[in-house]
């Protein structure tokens, strides 16, 4: 078998611990960003023990947001823990992404290095666009078969008939992020000649090419990879099938089909500093045609007095979902701890005076029972009687948590046959009616044309998708 395989890592967010000091103005940045920044080198340096222990793959790829906020500082120390896996005989490839540059000129990206201290920010040497090719020349330009300048892209022979083209997508840094003309004649023509050569081609690059979910599309169009759809038709045309991704911070898989049946799959990682973070583990074999993608996380945190808890126990309450698991309870239980843990997060002075409300509305959401929504929804007829005694023990609010959890990392497990299922899709179905009746267009600004509530709650429920977010196996005929 003529096997190659490497590790995929995305996202690593890595803050170096000189650029603040413990105190509110990173904490707020950290909450605001909703990643464990604090803790990224341990969290890095924790996934890049895993990919060194493993002695047959000698293979890394980074796809982009190595670091958070375009510091010379974490540049600096990244590119040392690169030089750790060099060492250790593995072959480095790096792509690098807006969050690793200071725009400026006509870029449109707003990243600024900057120091927190105790009462605010100071400036520090930032990394500039220009510097990123030299910077990470190593990692990837010095290997390859062929470099697109203008744009830093390049491809590589990974192994025996398998080619990595890696895409820096910075484009103008915000309102286009993609290959410029120059670069997309560039692109077919590297796909064009591997295709002689007979190797298959694996594509990489930070933007999302297909939406993790269809909603992003409508509302965050400008997230997604700049010219995604004449991807679509190039990657369509030349037979490649699949093309990695990050930047979502979503563990997602995703097939495209055209009207002619051709396919390809945008299979998104979850960030490293998420605290579900996991990476990529690629594997061909070339022989055969195929690829097996699987996913591996991290059980425990190294560097750090996790106090017996595990990497995500320790990490989950920085997140998203855990912070809101927090400050549900707390406007009902303990106010002046909600503020608290709600400051540099969301607007405390508003909330001030919305207390009573809030308060309110915290005690209420805790009480719902999931056999309210069926009943609201009218599903509650349609369950079994053990359906029934379960939704009637279960709260709205924890299977919001449930549905929370599984935004970032995949594989929610509402699958149709469920009574969490049943129950919130049918209020879902019934808020559809609800927003045609009375013309809400406050939700309708955000339903994609032709599609509903219903179809969008679809993606946070469960994997209709492909089956699987962590792993796939596919064939690259």
């Amino acid at each position: 078998m003529k096997s190659t395989s490497l590790y995929l890592l995305t996202d690593s967010h890595y803050v170096s611990k000189k650029n603040w000091v413990e105190a509110k103005p990173f904490t707020f940045r950290e909450r605001s960003d909703q990643i464990a920044l604090k803790a990224t080198p341990e969290i890095l340096d924790s996934f890049l023990d895993k990919v060194i222990a493993d002695k047959e793959t000698d293979t890394v790829l980074f796809t982009g947001d190595n670091v958070n906020n375009c510091d010379m500082n974490s540049h600096y120390e990244f590119r040392e823990r690169l030089e750790k896996l060099v060492e250790a005989g593995k072959k480095v490839y790096v792509i690098y992404a807006t969050h690793d540059y200071s725009g400026g000129g006509e870029d449109n990206n707003w990243f600024e290095s900057c120091r927190y201290t105790e009462t605010g920010t100071e400036p520090i040497e930032s990394m500039n666009k220009g510097g990123l090719f030299d910077f990470y020349y190593d990692y990837g330009p010095k290997q390859a078969l062929s470099v697109h300048r203008e744009s830093g892209s390049y491809t590589v022979q990974l192994g025996e008939g398998v080619r990595l083209i890696a895409i820096v997508d910075n484009g103008n840094g915000g309102g286009y992020c993609g290959l410029f003309e120059d670069g997309v004649e560039w692109l077919k023509n590297e796909i064009k000649e591997a295709a002689e050569k007979g190797d298959y081609v694996l594509l990489a690059t930070h933007h999302p090419v297909l939406p993790p979910w269809e909603v992003y599309r409508h509302v965050a169009e400008n997230e997604m990879y700049g010219g995604y759809r004449e991807l679509w038709d190039i990657m369509l045309e030349n037979g490649v099938r699949v093309i990695f991704t990050g930047h979502t911070h979503i563990q997602n898989i995703r097939k495209h089909t055209d009207d002619k049946g051709r396919w390809f799959l945008d299979i998104s990682t979850i960030a490293l500093a998420n605290a579900a973070g996991k990476m990529r583990k690629i594997t061909v074999d070339s022989e055969n045609g195929s690829c097996d993608v699987t996913s591996i996380g991290i059980e425990k945190l190294g560097g750090i007095d996790t106090g017996g808890l595990s990497a995500f126990e320790y990490l989950y309450p920085l997140n998203f979902p855990g912070i809101w698991e927090k400050l549900i309870p707390l406007s009902a239980s303990d106010f002046g701890a909600f503020l608290e843990l709600a400051e540099g997060y969301l607007p405390t002075e508003k909330l001030k005076k919305l207390k009573p409300l809030i308060q309110f509305a915290g005690r209420k959401a805790q009480k719902i029972k999931l056999s309210t929504a069926a009943k609201l929804g009218k599903t509650w007829k349609t369950m079994s009687a053990s359906q029934k005694a379960e939704v009637k023990s279960k709260s709205l609010t924890d299977t919001s948590y449930v549905v929370l959890k599984h935004i970032f990392t995949g594989n929610a497990p509402f699958t149709p046959d469920t009574a969490e299922y049943k129950a919130i899709n049918g209020v879902i179905k019934r808020a559809d009616k609800i927003v045609n009746l009375f013309n809400i267009k406050a939700v309708k600004k955000i339903i994609p044309d032709g599609s509903s509530l219903w179809e969008i709650a679809q993606d946070f429920l469960y994997n209709c998708r492909t089956g699987n977010d962590d792993e796939i196996h596919f064939s690259l005929k």
